[in-house]
């Protein structure tokens, strides 16, 4: 059993929780009949580390445990989750930054790191529709001035 991972954008901390609220815990991303939030489901793709990875591509610098600066909002249960977490305007930022000629070559890093590439190095495009999904959701965030959230749950 893996660890899910959805992405979506509010206006602040306090819509952000009350949103998860109004799920009662979760998903953010929907389907169907569900709640109208603007959310990808990115699965096994942790903010800190496998998310990390690619902004610090993005902003040139290599990866560190705090690069993105994530903060715990609510929990539903803190052994059992689910839990949301926001993370910091420059990660939203950095992610908005991305544009079409650097996918490609994103991409092909991306897949090499050690936490997507478990059994070798991923084709060298797979993390393209990946990258231009949570690169369009930090420009609509950004351009709204809204923030980027993370829920996650067992």
């Amino acid at each position: 059993m893996g660890v899910l991972y959805d992405y979506f954008r509010a206006k602040d901390d306090a819509a952000a929780v009350r949103m998860m609220e109004d799920l009662g815990g979760g998903p953010a991303a929907v389907s169907g009949d569900g709640a109208a939030v603007d959310a990808i489901d990115l699965k096994g793709i942790e903010p800190a580390v496998t998310l990390g990875k690619l902004v610090s591509f993005v902003r040139g610098v290599d990866w560190e445990v705090n690069l993105v600066d994530l903060n715990l909002l609510w929990s539903a249960d803190d052994q059992e989750g689910p839990w949301l977490m926001s993370l910091d305007g420059a990660t939203r930022d950095a992610l908005a930054s991305i544009n079409a000629g650097q996918v490609r070559e994103l991409s092909a890093r991306w897949g090499r790191i050690e936490e997507l590439a478990w059994s070798g190095p991923l084709p060298e495009d797979e993390m393209l529709p990946v990258i231009e999904e949570v690169a369009a959701l930090a420009r609509r965030a950004r351009d709204a001035g809204e923030d980027l959230y993370c829920w996650c749950c067992l």
